[in-house]
């Protein structure tokens, strides 16, 4: 069963392939790359894996690997507690096949620790507020 929590996701089409971050959490998806938004839902029964995503652009640049902006993507596949590797199409370009693979992110335990200092801070070196 895959776990909730923040995943890398790499995925492609015969026109081409890309990057983004997806959080997984209680049935639900959002996340985004470059350019688009994603928000979704998920299933899993199992080792059986299968999600809704919708795409939105929010930042103009290159093109799409579907060559359409906004997209309803239904995929299925297997996953594992943390991976999920999936295939499907989206409904406004049905004939193009999409694969997806999604693989938990795990962030160091530990946090690097600044300690304050007040040796490099220098007050008087702040911009002065225009005088009225």
């Amino acid at each position: 069963m895959l776990k909730d929590g923040t995943y890398a996701a790499w995925f492609r089409t015969p026109a081409g392939e890309g990057t983004g971050v997806a959080h997984l959490k209680n049935g639900s998806i959002a996340g985004g790359d470059s350019i688009f938004n994603y928000v979704g839902s998920y299933e899993i029964d199992g080792d059986l894996f299968a999600a809704v995503v919708r795409t939105k652009r929010h930042t103009w640049g290159h093109p799409t690997i579907f060559g359409v902006d906004e997209l309803t993507i239904r995929l299925e596949g297997r996953c594992s507690d943390v991976v999920a590797n999936c295939s499907g199409r989206a409904d406004e370009v049905p004939d193009m096949a999409f694969e997806a693979t999604l693989i938990l992110s795990r962030p160091n335990d530990r946090k690097p620790v600044r300690e304050p200092s007040s040796k490099h801070f220098h007050p008087e070196r702040l911009p002065s507020s225009p005088s009225r």
